[in-house]
């Protein structure tokens, strides 16, 4: 007789044994010469060495694929059990296809859209990505989650999350703290995406040990960003300087995404935004991909779609009158046009 212990401590239990111990009755069927035993985030085995090494191998294999991507149906975890061939090439469950990343307590981080989705597969074939869209199409959120995805599946060994530091009409020069008190509030919507996706104690380690960063853009000058998931969010609020200086930033292992509404520039007026700039010159290039999201992207309360239409209908009327007045105007001055 053999005896071996099996330590779960990588992996969410509840993923492992399932729900009411499903799982672990589907692993206890397969291996029934074995005696299996489960304690807290243990399994304890017993049977003959060669039961108890195949055991080893299969649980093993699942412990990586749950690493890896955080959750298992019941039919993905039996394939793995009875397939001998299985191994470091596991395949995707097919249920997790649209599956971003799991969050604390086994929340479940989706792309809810068709362009969420794209931005997920571009990800995988290009190593800078710009994600342009009005507000509340998820831009930030898939991205942060395509980062965490990343690190989790040991991709890249940090992440850096960026934005402008600049005021939405709003002064904020004259909060009371330290520098980082007064710039919490420009990086507020990253800390809040952080929050879904990490555990609070494993996010607070990741912070204290660099692995995740957030800072102003400005931070970035002078660096080489090497083996990292690098998200310029809010990028429409940077100059033509600064996201150069970003791009330029990027190492030979990492990977980037830029995002930005256009709608939503709030730089001075005797400054162009360098998203512009970027998004029209650099759309040619292989390895860069572009995925522009619209209304039908909207995740947020349903009155968000109905407010960036009208806001867009706005916007035409106000540029199709310009048009007018300019034509009329062009006609007074010289009637033969």
């Amino acid at each position: 007789m053999t005896e071996a212990i099996i330590n779960l401590e990588t992996v969410n239990p509840i993923e492992f044994f399932g729900v009411n111990n499903s799982k672990f009755e589907i692993l206890k069927r397969k291996f029934p010469l074995l005696k299996l035993l489960s304690r807290g985030t243990q399994i304890k085995l017993s049977g003959q060495p060669e039961e108890v090494s195949a055991a080893q191998v299969k649980i093993g294999q699942v412990v990586q694929y749950l690493e890896r991507n955080g959750h298992l149906s019941e039919n993905y975890f039996s394939k793995i059990l009875g397939d001998e061939e299985q191994g470091e090439g596991l395949a995707e469950d097919p249920a997790n296809n649209d599956i971003l990343v799991f969050g604390p307590n086994g929340r479940v981080i989706r792309a809810k859209t068709q362009n969420q989705k794209l931005m997920a597969q571009a990800s995988e074939k290009n190593d800078i990505i710009f994600a342009i869209g009005p507000a509340g199409t998820g831009k930030t959120y898939t991205a942060v989650a395509l980062a965490v995805r990343a690190l989790k599946n040991k991709a890249v060994r940090k992440i850096i999350l960026t934005r402008p530091a600049v005021e939405a009409g709003e002064s904020l020069g004259f909060l009371p703290g330290d520098l980082k008190d007064k710039i919490d509030p420009y990086l507020r919507p990253l800390y809040d995406a952080l929050d879904d996706m990490i555990p609070s104690d494993k996010l607070n380690y990741y912070m204290a040990n660099r692995i995740i960063e957030i800072a102003p853009l400005a931070y970035m000058r002078g660096r080489t960003l090497d083996n990292a998931f690098i998200i310029l969010d809010e990028a429409q609020n940077s100059t033509d300087l600064q996201l150069k200086m970003f791009l330029t930033r990027i190492g030979s292992s990492a990977k980037a995404i830029i995002t930005g509404d256009l709608t939503q520039i709030d730089l001075p007026k005797n400054q162009q935004s360098g998203l512009i700039k970027a998004s029209k010159i650099l759309q040619n290039i292989e390895g860069i991909a572009q995925i522009k999201l619209d209304e039908a992207d909207v995740v947020r309360h349903r009155l968000v779609k109905m407010i960036i239409r009208a806001y867009d209908k706005d916007k035409a009327d106000e540029e199709a009158l310009e048009e007018k007045n300019k034509s009329e105007y062009q006609s007074k001055r010289d009637p033969r046009a």
